[in-house]
């Protein structure tokens, strides 16, 4: 039996061997020590079969425990975070440091080749403040993407783990930009092969309330309907919108992936079956 596991998987490694995958991880996948090791371990795992796997993470909660030792409460504006200048100096310590090195450093343990970075080195995310009826704060919306130093890493062998600052071209200041967001620029400008978006839900169901009604494939051009219908609303409408945009610029597909799922990233990448939701160009 995992002999013909290994036989099934052999397709799928050929096909994404020395290929770029850009994986957004966050939300119940990070929290959760025990998915968070199933994550990683399926990252190394993929690493060392030959495929260039980027990591861009989040870090919600680690902002939340730092802000609440400094007497700070979170305030959020449309399902953003305000971000105040204390706030940001909160969101560089616990993604540029914690989150970042934590994750690169289990990695490693882990007996993959990880190297920590964000998106202010080497000019990786440059940002602007975010314009609009609303004022967020410090929340950048991404200008420019340099990916020079992530090319470089992958070269290397490395697997890079990403955190989602971006330096300000309008102020001297650091941005706090939507690592959905980051993850879908970061892959049309690497030419990645596959853009995955680690989720708190299963991907786009038919019904809400019925996993069993997943969506496993859609073109962009049924997205509009999916939206008119609500099957593609509120927080995954963003989401979605990352998908498409990467895929208008070269990204050969999109997944909205249960990072709920012990070793979604395995079965998605190297099965039949996948788990998500694979969103694809027509």
């Amino acid at each position: 039996m995992r002999a013909e596991i290994l036989a099934k998987a052999l397709p799928y490694i050929k096909q994404y061997s020395k290929k770029t995958v850009v994986v957004k991880y966050g939300g119940a996948a990070m929290d959760k020590a025990d998915l968070r090791e199933a994550i990683i371990d399926d990252v190394i795992l993929l690493s060392l079969v030959g495929i260039r796997l980027v990591l861009v993470h989040g870090g919600g909660p680690e902002i939340n425990t730092l802000l609440a030792r400094l007497g700070k409460e979170p305030k959020f504006i449309d399902g953003l975070r305000y971000t105040d200048e204390e706030t940001m100096e909160a969101v560089q310590m616990a993604l540029c440091g914690k989150v970042n090195k934590d994750l690169t450093a289990q990695i490693n343990r882990g007996g993959g080749k990880a190297i920590g970075l964000s998106g202010l080195d080497g000019g990786l995310f440059i940002a602007e403040r975010r314009k609009g009826k609303n004022d967020y704060g410090l929340v950048g919306d991404i200008k420019h993407t340099d990916p020079a130093i992530v090319a470089m890493a992958l070269d290397g062998g490395y697997i890079p783990v990403i955190s989602t600052v971006a330096q300000g071209s309008d102020a001297d200041t650091a941005y706090n930009i939507n690592a959905d967001t980051a993850a879908a620029e970061l892959a049309a400008s690497l030419g990645a092969e596959k853009l995955i978006l680690l989720t708190d839900v299963c991907g786009l169901l038919q019904d809400k309330d019925d996993p069993s009604t997943l969506i496993n494939e859609v073109k962009l051009s049924e997205l509009a309907a999916l939206k008119r219908n609500g099957i593609v609303s509120k927080g995954m409408i963003p989401k979605v919108d990352c998908c498409t945009d990467a895929l208008r610029r070269g990204v050969q597909s999109a997944v909205i992936l249960d990072g709920r799922a012990p070793h979604s990233l395995l079965v998605e990448m190297l099965t039949d079956e996948g788990c998500g939701t694979q969103i694809i160009g027509g």
